[in-house]
């Protein structure tokens, strides 16, 4: 499973590369701009090709899935902790039949602890940060524990054996495209490896 952030700021020809991307077989886009506003959302939304909105995620205005055919929702941290407690309520106005939700972490412990049945974790930082300086990996290794993980933090096309011998399901990688001189093949050599790990 290979999920990409999106970059938090606008890169030139970023919906391009990105449509690029989901030719080359991204299942998973997490939309996580966080200082654009909801119409800045709407906007961006609009510019990728309607056929591949099933495989964009939200992070923030989870509404957006009311109007948009979108794969998921995605809870930050904080907002996990501030709604996840009393689910009913926050799904309430939100038409999630069919879709995915996720969640980030920064301690295997709390998924550990976690009651509610997400589709799948983000952890982080399993290794150092290629997009953000000083953020040191931790190295979590979580096979002991039976949950979807992705492990986030450093993610290259050299280090991928090294998180599957930590026991995580896929990466989520941000700077280790986005920053990369080829981005298409870059994704291409990740799920190349994906699948020859699912083919085992």
């Amino acid at each position: 499973m290979i999920i990409l952030i999106a970059p938090e700021n606008d890169i030139p020809n970023e919906i391009e590369i990105l449509h690029q991307l989901f030719q080359e077989g991204l299942q998973y886009y997490h939309l996580r701009k966080p200082n654009k506003t909801i119409e800045a959302y709407r906007d961006y939304l609009n510019q990728i090709d309607e056929q591949y909105h099933n495989r964009v995620v939200v992070h923030y205005f989870h509404e957006l899935i009311n109007d948009f055919n979108l794969k998921g929702i995605h809870f930050q941290e904080q907002k996990r902790i501030d709604h996840i407690d009393n689910p009913g309520q926050y799904f309430k106005h939100l038409n999630m039949f069919g879709k995915t939700i996720s969640s980030s972490f920064h301690e295997p412990e709390a998924i550990e602890n976690c009651y509610f049945e997400f589709d799948y974790h983000l952890l982080s930082p399993v290794f150092s940060s290629i997009s953000k300086a000083g953020y040191k990996g931790r190295g979590f290794d979580v096979n002991h524990i039976d949950k979807t993980i992705i492990g986030m933090g450093g993610v290259s096309t050299e280090n991928l054996t090294e998180f599957t011998k930590l026991g995580y399901k896929g990466v989520g990688v941000l700077g280790g495209i986005w920053h990369s001189e080829n981005p298409v093949g870059t994704l291409k050599t990740m799920i190349n490896f994906q699948q020859k790990r699912i083919n085992k």
